[in-house]
């Protein structure tokens, strides 16, 4: 388990991270999610004693991690994949790493093999591309089997096929017993990973919660509604709109998206003003809608307005 405890870091009269407290418990995905420059990175170099905070304390299963021997045994990272000698073989960058930590060298080629890596091994990582670099990074983080496990985007880089791998190998660690946090800004992807959600804007902690509470506590459901007839829209979603707790938004020629009311409802009532329907489809709450909701105050680095519309208009 991963402890923090009023965990702040400033650099000047810049507060990066300021006073998080929470436990990132074994056992289950633990997604961590922010804005650009809302922490994220440096709350986990500090986790592993790449940073030093500046107040309140990081802890691995109770311990900081200076404290740890062979912290490569208890604790597995991936925070920068390309932080690496270009010159040297993946097999001889993980052959140090192994070294240093009382780890066999067998344990190297099976990492390798594990992260589809064995064929390369030989060769220079100045040569591999990114997402080789992720699997690299990877291999590394599960080199001492520990029982702690943080990757920060693990999947920059990677194909398809890569990013299901990924997340089929973390919820493998985490139903064997481990910690995993995981950051990254693929939300469809941490949606289909994440058993809880840690989310933090400008250093600050905004929520900590299990994936269905979260998305629970953002947007509602919709209902994708299409009547080809303007007139018979307009009778459907004003009917729909006088109701209470209703919200209907237009999306498109035709289309229109409806909070606050179920599918037979408006079915029904379409079915009673006689308007012709092409769509009635249900619209799952999703993270992203939820997460945008929740941090939308805390983006430090968003486009203006004018920005914005100057794009949607090119």
């Amino acid at each position: 388990m991963i402890t923090l405890s009023g965990l702040t870091k400033r650099y000047g009269t810049t507060t990066a991270v300021d006073g998080l407290t929470l436990d990132i418990t074994a056992g289950q995905v633990t997604g961590f999610l922010g804005p650009n420059g809302a922490g994220k990175s440096t709350t986990m170099r500090m986790i592993v004693g790449l940073d030093h905070p500046s107040g309140g304390e990081a802890l691995i299963d109770g311990r900081p991690y200076a404290a740890i021997r062979h912290p490569l045994r208890e604790v597995g990272a991936l925070l920068d994949a390309k932080a690496l000698h270009p010159a040297r073989s993946a097999r001889s960058h993980l052959l140090a790493q192994a070294g240093t930590n009382g780890i066999p060298a067998k344990r190297v080629d099976e990492v390798l093999e594990a992260v589809g890596l064995a064929k390369v091994a030989r060769r220079r990582t100045g040569t591999f591309s990114l997402g080789m670099y992720q699997r690299l990074g990877v291999a590394g983080a599960l080199l001492g089997d520990p029982r702690v496990l943080l990757f920060d985007e693990p999947v920059n880089g990677l194909d398809p096929d890569g990013v299901r791998w990924v997340r089929e190998l973390v919820r493998a660690q985490a139903a064997e017993g481990r910690t995993v946090f995981l950051s990254s800004h693929l939300m469809s992807e941490m949606q289909q990973t994440a058993d809880r959600l840690v989310v933090i804007g400008k250093g600050r902690l905004l929520a900590d919660r299990s994936m269905a509470e979260f998305l629970a506590a953002g947007s509602q459901a919709s209902v994708r509604v299409h009547a080809p007839a303007p007139d018979d829209l307009r009778l459907l979603t004003g009917h729909l709109a006088a109701r209470a707790g209703v919200h209907v938004d237009p999306v498109g020629d035709g289309v229109v998206l409806v909070k606050g009311a179920g599918i037979g409802e408006i079915g029904d009532l379409a079915h009673r003003l006689g308007v012709r329907l092409h769509e009635l489809t249900d619209v799952p709450a999703t993270l992203e809608q939820a997460y945008m909701e929740l941090t939308a105050e805390s983006v430090e680095y968003g486009a203006s307005e004018a920005a914005q519309g100057e794009k949607a208009g090119a």
